[in-house]
């Protein structure tokens, strides 16, 4: 099996790489936080103290991080991944990052004799716990071959085309996500404003044609107000911010995209960053002039 390295041991990266021990590949995890370090040494992951002996020998490295300067600071920075790889290595960068910054570290990475491919994930904790995670690349075909087996511990991937086109298609994922999230917290508002149990609305709903995997995953903790983040909505509001920037560069109007951005910042304003992504029904409860989260006992 494969030597690999797999740097970014956080809320994702850590089943991820748990997968891949699974399923037989000799790993090596790092992270700068000591307690992600410590979270995946309890699933299983061997990790070590510095990034340099994580991917030392690593025929692959997978990078699960923040956002673009993280990645570019991993991979491109004073002794980072690129200087200490080998000709021939592969990197899948399983972060969600600007397309445009994908491109370029394919191209820099190339220049040493590596293969890049962007390859960011859908599906959440529960994806990754699983190995179901949806997986989106893009990168050369022979790359993505040699990868193949490596990614499929960890979910279904599928090339969706050369460098870039990864992350391309998970802006698409996250501009679907966050207004499918804004409608769901927006139903369960009127279902209050009419003196409706919010969680018999769900119910209701999702066994007809409004179903979803994002009503069904986080309406009933949206309607208890269970904001603990499974996905925190600072991420949500950076894959959104680099979704408009590359709709601005190419011409492209988002308009629904922009108005559940205003709304998933006038949380953040309100110092709700950290929670999940979910806890954009705060923003219409305020709206209401009601405190998230206190007893509404509301009439028709």
């Amino acid at each position: 099996m494969a030597r690999i390295g797999f740097v970014g041991l956080g809320t994702m990266g850590a089943p991820m790489a748990a997968n891949l021990v699974k399923a037989g590949h000799a790993v090596r995890g790092f992270d700068k936080a000591e307690s992600a370090r410590a979270a995946a040494a309890a699933r299983g992951v061997p990790v070590v103290g510095d990034l340099a002996e994580a991917i030392a020998g690593a025929a692959l490295v997978v990078t699960m991080l923040p956002d673009t300067p993280d990645v570019e600071a991993a991979l491109l920075g004073p002794g980072g991944i690129a200087e200490r790889l080998a000709p021939g290595a592969i990197v899948v960068d399983a972060s969600s990052i600007a397309p445009a910054a994908a491109v370029r570290l394919a191209e820099r990475l190339a220049e040493r004799g590596l293969a890049f491919l962007d390859a960011p994930v859908t599906g959440g904790p529960g994806g990754a716990e699983a190995g179901t995670l949806g997986i989106m690349v893009g990168g050369a075909p022979e790359a993505f071959e040699r990868a193949r087996p490596i990614l499929e511990a960890m979910g279904r991937p599928r090339r969706m085309g050369p460098p870039g086109a990864g992350q391309a298609t998970k802006l698409c994922n996250q501009i679907v996500v966050a207004q499918h999230l804004v409608a769901v917290a927006e139903a369960i508002t009127l279902a209050r404003g009419l003196g409706l149990d919010p969680e018999a609305v769900l119910e209701v709903l999702t066994g007809g044609a409004a179903r979803s995997w994002l009503m069904e995953t986080f309406g009933t903790r949206m309607a208890r107000d269970e904001p603990a983040p499974a996905f925190r909505m600072a991420l949500m509001l950076k894959d959104l911010r680099l979704a408009q920037e590359a709709a601005f560069a190419r011409g492209v109007p988002l308009p629904a995209t922009a108005l559940a951005s205003s709304l998933m910042l006038a949380q953040a304003a309100a110092g709700e960053a950290e929670l999940g992504h979910h806890a954009v029904i705060r923003v219409f409860e305020r709206l209401r002039g009601r405190v998230p989260g206190e007893e509404r006992g509301e009439g028709a």
